[in-house]
């Protein structure tokens, strides 16, 4: 076995290698397929847990105690392809890798059998690492030990190295879904059949027959919430949601296709012990694949359609914890639901957590338009708080979730939130 130092490099005796990386602390291991400029060709290059495979390379979860990796076959990787870099980050929040010795071991992907391993020296405030990188040199393929280290996390990496850490947005995203075919036809065509027919009977003189019913004072503002199995909009006000139950974004007959923001907060159930949880938002497409993620660690995604407030560490004082705002009307049309998380890393259970809630209010004016109260807790580290999914006729349904998961991280949440939808 070799130990390698920064610079150092060693030819691969064999055409698949496997990279992983392992520390103390959970780390999210990426690779980046680059050319001769040093970029990618598009952020298909860019090999992740959540876009796992790429030309000749693919990412593999760890399992137990076995750590992420990179898997590189090298008669795989397209000819204009220079070098593959394989990067580790750091998962917990607010985490650097001072103190923390990541090591990366190269093995041989058929056998197992260890070919190399390097430790990098002297890390501090870097959140993110180039640990090594499998590259082309004369028709052979060698690996390189790097350790640079980026202080702004795996998007300071990927922007580096040409990856567009805000996903644009399709080009028909700022058109949507036409709104006119929202509200049904039928209310609007209904009183022009008798409206000919049969006139009104005169009114009665003045002074004859009952005196006309005074006018209804104004509503309180106690909010509406749907009957059971049924679904209402927001023409009557703010709309309370029991779990499983659905509100229609349309007002006044049509769809709400404005910014919204969904504001999440949560209270600790003890006094004085901090709650470190993290909101997300998971966008899907029709199939239910995974179209990427808002969270603390990416703050903007899908061309800037959807945008985090970013993290709050204790859970403490009045008001919202963490915010996203969603542009309904700038969504790519591909994105056909977004799901709403809590997730807590550091592995505290909601039945620590007190008065958890999700709610939506417009983001011109600051009404609240839906709330959802989470009224039940269960010792598990992740819930599905609400989804939000487009309809054929252009507006969006917001459904009540509450269901309880165990995942610490968002990336543990795509697979039950796609099965939510």
């Amino acid at each position: 076995m070799n130990r390698m130092t920064p610079g150092s490099n060693l030819p691969l005796p064999v055409p698949r290698v496997v990279v992983d990386v392992t520390a103390p602390q959970r780390l999210d291991v990426s690779g980046l397929l680059l050319t001769s400029t040093g970029k990618v060709r598009s952020d298909d290059d860019f090999v992740f847990y959540n876009q796992p495979s790429g030309p000749g390379v693919s990412h593999r979860v760890g399992a137990g105690a076995s750590p992420d990796a990179i898997v590189v076959d090298t008669a795989a990787v397209p000819a204009d392809i220079d070098k593959v870099v394989v990067t580790a980050s750091l998962d917990a929040p607010g985490a650097t890798f001072a103190g923390t010795e990541p090591t990366a071991t190269v093995r041989n992907a058929d056998d197992g059998s260890v070919l190399a391993t390097f430790t990098p020296p002297r890390l501090g405030t870097e959140t993110a690492l180039v640990v090594v990188e499998v590259y082309r040199r004369a028709g052979a393929w060698k690996v390189r030990a790097v350790g640079q280290g980026y202080a702004n996390g795996l998007g300071g990496i990927a922007t580096d190295f040409g990856v567009n850490v805000e996903e644009p947005a399709a080009p028909a995203a700022p058109q949507a879904p036409p709104a006119p075919q929202a509200p049904p036809a039928p209310q609007a065509l209904a009183p022009q059949a008798p409206a000919p027919q049969a006139p009104a009977p005169p009114a009665p003189p003045a002074g004859f027959g009952p005196p006309p019913p005074p006018a209804a004072p104004a509503a309180p503002a106690a909010p509406t919430a749907p009957a059971a199995g049924g679904k209402v909009n927001l023409d009557k006000g703010r709309v309370s949601l029991q779990k499983n139950q659905t509100v229609s974004l349309v007002k006044g007959g049509r769809p709400v296709l404005s910014t919204v923001r969904m504001g999440l907060g949560w209270e600790p159930a003890y006094r004085g012990k901090n709650i470190d949880l993290d909101a997300s938002v998971i966008a899907y497409d029709a199939r239910r694949k995974s179209l990427g993620n808002a969270y603390f660690g990416k703050l903007s995604i899908l061309g800037g359609a959807i945008q985090h407030s970013g993290d709050n560490l204790t859970g403490e004082g009045a008001g919202d914890d963490e915010v996203i705002s969603v542009d309904l009307g700038r969504l790519p049309a591909e994105v056909t639901g977004l799901v709403f998380t809590v997730n807590s890393f550091s592995g505290q259970r909601f039945t620590d957590v007190a008065k958890a809630y999700c709610r939506l209010f417009d983001a011109a004016t600051g009404e609240e338009l839906v709330r959802f109260d989470l009224t039940n807790a269960e010792p598990r580290t992740g819930v599905l708080m609400c989804k939000l999914v487009r309809q054929f006729s252009g507006e969006w349904d917001m459904t009540a979730l509450g269901e309880f998961v165990d995942a610490r991280t968002v990336r543990g949440m795509v697979k039950p939130g796609g099965a939510a939808l």
